[in-house]
């Protein structure tokens, strides 16, 4: 287990904090549908993602945007995974991480080194390495576009979503560019 530590705020690309004070007093069940309605479509679009996990496939993984109010808990369990958003991890996940959400989104794209966020400080993670090693190598092996994915479900205007939300993404992202290549 690695101990879970504190990430150096100031060099994070953040969230603004009026933002993430509106979203503080919205429900979470819009959210969290939206959210898991995107997830099932990544499963269907990506059928082996989960197998990559292996026996790890039951565990709770635990992300804990560090600029947002809310959090996440992701569920790999058969036949089908669940999100579930809330105001803070409980305990007894397998997996914590925490990170910024532009990290975080990169990280989920392959667009960052998960490595070099963890040494300078700018990821956090405790629970079960083997676990977060595997959830790493399937989503690497997935490689994800979220724009595509997040697109794809507008049906007509999934062209125009896909542009918008590439737009939105490159610039929280701060264009950071894409070690696979511009695909």
């Amino acid at each position: 287990m690695l101990p879970f530590f504190a990430s150096s705020p100031e060099s994070l690309p953040l969230i603004p904090a009026f933002l993430g004070n509106l979203i503080r007093p919205l429900p979470l069940l819009p959210l969290e549908f939206a959210l898991a309605g995107v997830l099932d479509h990544i499963g269907k679009n990506h059928p082996h993602l989960l197998d990559r996990l292996g026996q790890h496939r039951g565990k709770r993984f635990g992300i804990a945007p560090i600029d947002l109010p809310i959090v996440f808990i992701v569920e790999a369990a058969a036949p089908r995974p669940r999100l579930t958003v809330m105001r803070e991890l409980p305990d007894g996940l397998d997996v914590r991480i925490s990170s910024s959400l532009a990290n975080l989104l990169a990280l989920l794209e392959g667009r960052l080194d998960g490595d070099a966020l963890l040494f300078s400080r700018q990821l956090a993670i405790e629970g079960d390495v083997e676990a977060l090693l595997a959830l790493r190598n399937a989503i690497d092996d997935a490689r994800l576009d979220l724009a595509f994915e997040i697109g794809s479900l507008f049906g007509p205007f999934a062209e125009l979503v896909e542009r918008l939300f590439g737009k939105a993404r490159d610039v929280a992202l701060r264009s950071i560019s894409s070690p696979r290549g511009s695909e």
